[in-house]
């Protein structure tokens, strides 16, 4: 089978590229199932239904966040909802609301295993060890019929990033970074069997800084007083990456980067 995850869609931009590319993908490639991470999709931080219809329209099968996830406090009261095909990071300390794992059915009616973590370096907040909570997942999971595992790593630094990747080597299909919105060239396919790569990058756009308007951030970095964040607009980048799988062994055969660009 053949999975195709989108980095951090960021706002309208985000997903007007995401609405032009993702139909030709899908078709082009094969793919059986789609997921993308959807932390900073409605005005650049945080989610409502609405977006997450929007892009489902777009052929987005499920949704992964991030440390935006409960900038839009609509969206909470639904986290725990089955309907609401989301997950959050599964790191966040117990009784937050919301899941850190589901199992979807991809194209082949085929159950695939999605796993969101966040990671610790440089993050804002207090969080459980990522290592040993996909260590939880994999054994709570471990009698389920799986045909992949999938891991959004939602986290700062590459070292971070890789060590979880190596660290699950061989236990889940693929871990792919999400965050920094820049898109890594280091994508390949770890000795047992499962694929890497430090980060997607993100769809949005293009003339900013990561997604927002770059004369507000430059300011900030000159000032270093506080400024609003606001979506950029201008040309746009759809930024993810397809990973074809093994049927039999659900290891990975080869991870491949998507890039596009849109006027």
């Amino acid at each position: 089978m053949k999975l195709l995850f989108i980095g951090d869609i960021y706002g309208r931009p985000g997903r007007e590229a995401v609405k032009k590319a993702l139909p030709e993908y899908r078709e082009k490639l094969g793919v059986h199932l789609v997921v993308a991470n959807a932390e900073n999709i409605h005005h650049g931080k945080g989610i409502t239904e609405d977006d997450l219809h929007e892009m489902q329209k777009a052929g987005v099968d499920f949704f992964t966040s991030g440390n935006h996830i409960f900038k839009e406090r609509a969206i909470i009261p639904f986290l725990d909802s089955k309907r609401v095909p989301l997950v959050r990071p599964a790191n966040y300390p117990p009784n937050v609301p919301g899941r850190g794992y589901e199992i979807v059915e991809g194209g082949l009616k085929q159950n695939v295993l999605v796993i969101n973590l966040m990671g610790r370096i440089f993050m804002p907040m207090h969080l459980d060890c990522p290592f040993r909570a996909a260590d939880k997942i994999l054994e709570e999971t471990k009698h389920e019929n799986l045909a992949a595992i999938f891991v959004d790593f939602h986290a700062e630094t590459t070292s971070e990033k890789m060590a979880l990747a190596h660290y699950l080597d061989g236990r889940v299909t693929a871990v792919v970074g999400t965050h920094t919105h820049v898109p890594t060239a280091d994508e390949r396919v770890l000795p047992g069997g499962t694929a890497f790569q430090s980060d997607a990058g993100f769809s949005g756009p293009i003339n900013s800084v990561i997604g927002a308007q770059k004369e507000e951030i430059i300011e900030n970095f000159l000032t270093q007083m506080p400024v609003k964040h606001q979506v950029a607009h201008g040309p746009t980048v759809f930024n993810g990456c397809v990973i074809d799988i093994d049927d039999k062994t659900r290891k990975a055969i080869s991870i491949q980067r998507l890039q596009r660009y849109f006027d």
